[in-house]
């Protein structure tokens, strides 16, 4: 059934090709004939999922370079262009952003799974430095990626990320000058992450090669640890492993999806939604959730260069793994003790995971440092002794005794344990990230919206008279600069017709120029412009506005956010509630008190607001009862008014969330039948091979 390729082109084009170059062959051989342990279960299809992955981010990253602009002034901006603008530019995004975190999450539990069944071990030990070798590289390459966004996250990320190389003695500050290509984060920095992040890829593709290589050569480890001897033992990779991959891929394209089409920020960091201002430091710098456990490596180690030296050896560490576990029998499954431990690991790194989300002090300090302990324990002290003490029980005599013991016995409860622990993980991270934005004030109260859940719609209403509140009030002090007046005659905007829209844009008067005589001018908008500001720049903003500069309001929904708790953030990842923002800005609008708390310190200039984050915020109260007129018979209060404009805004924000979720609906349908079509091909193909 299985064994060396014997292809042979039929058609002489191919013949005539094969001669000179069995490109063909060694297709068939490595793809097709190439034999495969019969009792490798769903773990090892993260394998193809991983492959899947790093075409799909070369292939959208390459797309989303075509139209990125590098430079510190404008790439805030071109990424919003290309979610708004770019034909389909939101899911090119959504595609690229969210599969760094799927890539990650597929690597952490193909990592896991080699620790698990000893895939590290004789004779696989390159196989295995190579792995560690791409995950570093993967994690150079999430790291220059995160930061092209240029938003506030990014830079300060950038910048304390970096900083860590000036630990180093001697070289530090030269090493530290030669990333940045000056003395501070800046246009050089991202000059620099740009090119590097476009080249690591295929740097990462190429190693990959070399990967699947080595397990080519090595050949592949299974469940129960045991080389295969006979035929019996194998099956060929095509039919077999080829349709349990692409089930197992249509099962994790499912997942993705979800994050694609209905949570795109669940994993992001509201701060990324305002632009990078290096003269503003975020309340929490913390990176993505997938660096979250090293981080906490980091802080948990006073010293700045032990710390730096205990993160990337945490990483490192994995490569000596091959020599520090001599235990003869590979998977934990027959070793008692190494699985018990296993699993206290995998709580370990879900817990360092946990508190690199969370500020650096008091007892998330000490945990960590107990986590940090922990951690290294397990490779430098628990795995060695395990493998001199540990009495494994017997193995099977080969693969085909493992098939035949398991048909007959219940199922390995790894897979499904494993996995709910990772996405619950994930979740934690993902719930943690978003408790940031609006720290230090009181929880605003949950909304209901029409553009919630998975068929939220926009109500129209409601838009047509969010803009006027937005003209007739807030449009004095904010800019709505992302925002075309052409978007409001498009599909999924506010309704209006493109001449309603062309008769909007007049109203306004939009500086061009230079005429003829080199001199700027006014004239009357038109619907290709975007709204302007009220302002020429931040210094007449600030100078009109008592020192604070009003925020742009295009991403000012998706810019805040608060912790929803415990459980509460995790009914939402699959209720699909992402309105924390607007929950956030109804409850400003309207939070406003006459008088502070007795005892409450109210700076000068300042006004109390229940919802601000320490509650003293510039802004003066901006609505009340019968400010605008509305011509439907809505009710003329702050409450329909705040309601209303943060309607609009949500609109302004993400223009095309309407077409997300109507195509995430026909992605799921497809997905779904295409799943159950592939179980049923796989139930078919292997019924022999049981």
């Amino acid at each position: 059934m299985s064994g060396p390729s014997d292809f042979q082109p039929t058609n002489p084009a191919l013949k005539w090709i094969e001669r000179r170059l069995p490109i063909m062959g060694l297709m068939h051989s490595s793809f097709v004939a190439y034999p495969t342990p019969r009792n490798l279960n769903y773990w090892w299809t993260f394998g193809a999922i991983l492959s899947l992955m790093l075409g799909v981010q070369i292939l959208t990253g390459v797309i989303l370079a075509m139209h990125y602009t590098p430079h510190a002034d404008m790439a805030f901006k071109s990424v919003e262009l290309i979610v708004r603008d770019v034909n389909y530019g939101w899911l090119l995004r959504n595609v690229h952003a969210a599969g760094a975190s799927m890539f990650f999450f597929a690597v952490y539990i193909h990592m896991f799974r080699g620790l698990y069944y000893g895939s590290y071990k004789e004779p696989r030990e390159v196989l295995w430095i190579l792995g560690v070798i791409i995950y570093l590289l993967m994690m150079a390459t999430g790291f220059m990626g995160y930061v092209l966004p240029w938003g506030q996250m990014s830079f300060w990320g950038a910048t304390v990320i970096t900083n860590l190389f000036s630990a180093v003695p001697y070289f530090g500050e030269s090493i530290v000058t030669l990333l940045w290509g000056g003395y501070a984060v800046g246009n050089p920095t991202l000059n620099r992450f740009f090119s590097l992040h476009y080249l690591l890829p295929f740097v990462i593709a190429g190693v990959v090669v070399l990967h699947v290589w080595a397990l080519h050569v090595a050949g592949q480890n299974n469940p129960a640890g045991v080389e295969a001897k006979t035929e019996k033992d194998t099956v060929p990779f095509t039919p077999y492993a080829t349709i349990k991959d692409m089930f197992g891929v249509s099962c994790f394209l499912l997942f993705y999806a979800w994050f694609i089409f209905y949570m795109p920020n669940y994993l992001g960091d509201p701060e990324n939604y305002i632009p990078a201002n290096p003269a503003v430091t975020p309340a929490h710098i913390v990176p993505e959730w997938y660096y979250l456990p090293f981080y906490a490596i980091l802080r948990s180690i006073p010293n700045k260069l032990a710390g730096v030296v205990a993160m990337f050896g945490a990483i490192v560490v994995l490569a000596f793994l091959p020599w520090l576990d001599n235990a003869k029998t590979r998977s934990s499954k027959y070793r008692p003790l190494a699985k018990q431990f296993f699993w206290v690991f995998v709580a370990v790194c879900i817990g360092l995971g946990y508190l690199g989300a969370q500020p650096p002090e008091g007892i998330y300090v000490i945990v960590g440092r107990i986590l940090t302990v922990l951690y290294f324990a397990y490779f430098l002290i628990l795995l060695p002794l395990l493998s001199r003490i540990e009495k494994p029980r017997p193995v099977p005599n080969s693969i085909a005794d493992d098939v035949l013991a398991k048909s007959g016995g219940k199922a390995a409860p790894m897979v499904s344990s494993v996995i709910a622990l990772m996405v619950a993980a994930g979740l934690l991270f993902g719930g943690a990230d978003s408790a940031r934005a609006a720290e230090g004030g009181t929880k605003p109260p949950a909304q209901k919206w029409s553009f919630s859940g998975p068929f939220g719609t926009f109500d129209r209403g409601a838009m047509q008279r969010g803009l006027k509140v937005y003209k007739e009030v807030c449009a004095a002090c904010h800019g709505l600069s992302f925002v075309a007046f052409r978007n409001l005659a498009e599909a999924g905007g506010p309704g209006y017709s493109v001449a309603q829209a062309q008769a909007f844009a007049s109203d306004y008067k939009v500086k061009d120029g230079p005429n003829d005589q080199g001199e700027m001018f006014e004239r009357p908008g038109r619907p290709a412009d975007y709204f302007p500001s009220p302002f020429p720049n931040e210094q007449a903003a600030r100078a009109a506005n008592g020192g604070a500069f009003p925020p742009d309001l295009s991403l000012i929904t998706k810019a805040r956010s608060y912790g929803r708790g415990f459980p509460q953030f995790l009914i939402d990842f699959f209720t699909q509630y992402q309105e924390q923002g607007p929950d956030y800005i109804v409850a400003l609008l309207q939070g406003y008190e006459d008088k502070p708390p007795a005892g409450f310190n109210l700076p000068e200039g300042s006004f109390y607001n229940n919802y601000f984050p320490g509650h003293a915020i510039k802004m003066p109260k901006p609505l009340s009862d019968g400010q605008v007129t509305y011509d439907d018979g809505s009710p003329a209060t702050v409450a329909q008014y705040a309601k209303d404009v943060t309607t609009f805004l949500m609109w302004a924000a993400e223009p095309h969330m309407e077409a997300r979720k109507a195509l995430g609906m026909q992605v799921f349908v497809f997905l779904i039948l295409l799943t159950v079509l592939l179980y049923f091909t796989k139930k078919k193909v292997w019924a022999n091979a049981h």
